[in-house]
């Protein structure tokens, strides 16, 4: 059965203000089933999860552990190594503070020139804060391509951490985690990748990338604004974050400080069953019936995995239907730069034009009525190797409720500009 995107989009309330929104990758639109369970978390009793606790704390526990478990599906992970954090950011400053505590001076750390500045920035100043040393790993601002010889050529045994993107929110670029993180550990170091962008378009599988730690944020991929880690619990095991004295120490809740979002968490849970609802077959509708799966684990395809593998493959097709339609379409208009040229990347696009200024762009397109943003993003070290300065350029980004109308009314608007 085909990919049924009407169905898909009859199911987000945003898109009747008939927008063509290409701005994803710096966070999607919401489903109504998403929306619905937020709303749910909280018009029903909450306090402070417990397990055992009175109908609120139950409530709380419920919607924490099932958005463990629906995380843990998503990714391929440990429900029990699912750490819950204010964003990806906040996760990076957190973990970083913690992982320096096992460092010495003259140990090494290794970031790359491809990554968002969260997943640069926190290990260049923890670093800096125990007298580590800090390597850049390069890559190929022809091709885009962040490669292992990039990152062997960082490594010595003093490498204690490899932090690298497993796909680039500028341009696109995948690199090959899974070779990445094997090269680390044969360099005695850890591998903590920034999963961000790489999680609202394809399958992921930690333990298949051999990520240490692997990290998230569901609104970019149709969920609410938080993120999540991803570790082996007997790794985060090992960890002493600084915390509250009486908050607990137990294996993943110690590094969640304060009281969780509930009703973030809850919309969190619907995003992923929204997803697995994408399955061929089951376009449109929620895939709620995994709710009571407690199949999750290392090694364990739970249902709702399965479904999940089904969804990304069927998103990822279609999703690259419509990237080929429009770079087959930007091949037509003159002056047009395209950035995006990695073999393997996701369906991102950053663009320029020839004595024209990409901010022009982005209004011009929003004046009819597509929102494709400009700037770099936050992936400045990206931007600057790429000799975009810190102005990067306009970003097309696609997500499951892209069409081929808002591919065309994309490809007018910068021909109108163009022109």
């Amino acid at each position: 059965m085909t990919y049924d995107v009407a169905a898909v989009r009859a199911q987000f309330p945003a898109l009747i203000s008939g927008i063509a929104h290409f701005d994803g990758p710096g966070g999607t639109q919401t489903p109504s089933p998403v929306i619905a369970a937020i709303a749910s978390a909280l018009a029903n009793p909450l306090s402070n999860a417990d397990r055992d606790g009175l109908t609120g704390e139950r409530n709380a526990w419920s919607i924490v552990d099932g958005a463990r478990r629906a995380m843990a599906d998503l990714l391929g992970a440990d429900p029990g190594g699912v750490v819950f954090g204010r964003s990806a950011t906040q996760l990076a400053y957190d973990f970083s503070r913690a992982l320096a505590k096992t460092w010495s001076p003259g140990d090494e750390v290794v970031v790359t020139r491809l990554d968002h500045d969260s997943n640069i920035r926190p290990w260049i100043q923890a670093a800096g804060h125990v007298g580590a040393v800090v390597r850049w790993a390069d890559f190929d601002p022809a091709t885009g391509e962040l490669t292992v010889e990039h990152i062997r050529a960082a490594l010595s045994e003093r490498t204690r951490l490899v932090a690298v993107s497993a796909a680039s929110n500028l341009i696109g670029t995948r690199p090959p985690i899974a070779q990445i993180s094997a090269l680390a550990h044969e360099a005695g170091a850890l591998s903590y990748v920034d999963g961000v962008h790489l999680t609202a378009h394809a399958f992921v599988d930690v333990a298949a990338l051999d990520a240490d730690f692997f990290v998230c944020s569901p609104y970019k991929f149709l969920g609410p604004h938080h993120g999540v880690l991803v570790a082996r619990p007997e790794l985060l095991a090992t960890l002493r974050p600084d915390k509250l004295l009486p908050s607990s120490d137990e294996v993943p809740q110690r590094f969640e400080f304060g009281t969780l979002p509930y009703e973030s968490l809850a919309g969190t849970a619907a995003a992923v069953d929204f997803l697995a609802g994408l399955a061929p077959g089951a376009v449109g509708a929620p895939d709620t019936s995994s709710a009571p799966d407690t199949s999750s684990g290392p090694g364990v395809a739970s249902g709702r995995r399965v479904r999940l593998a089904a969804a990304f493959a069927a998103i990822e097709e279609h999703e690259d239907a419509l990237r080929s339609r429009i770079e087959d379409g930007l091949a037509d208009l003159d002056g047009v730069t395209l950035w995006s040229r990695a073999a393997h990347r996701t369906p991102t696009l950053l663009l320029t034009f020839e004595g024209r200024a990409t901010t022009d762009a982005y209004r011009h397109l929003a004046r009819c009525g597509v929102h494709a943003p400009s700037g770099s993003f936050y992936a400045v070290e990206a931007s600057r190797r790429l000799g975009l300065g810190d102005n990067g350029g306009l970003r097309i980004g696609l997500a499951p409720y892209s069409d081929a109308g808002d591919v065309a009314r994309l490809l007018d608007g910068l021909a109108e500009f163009l022109a």
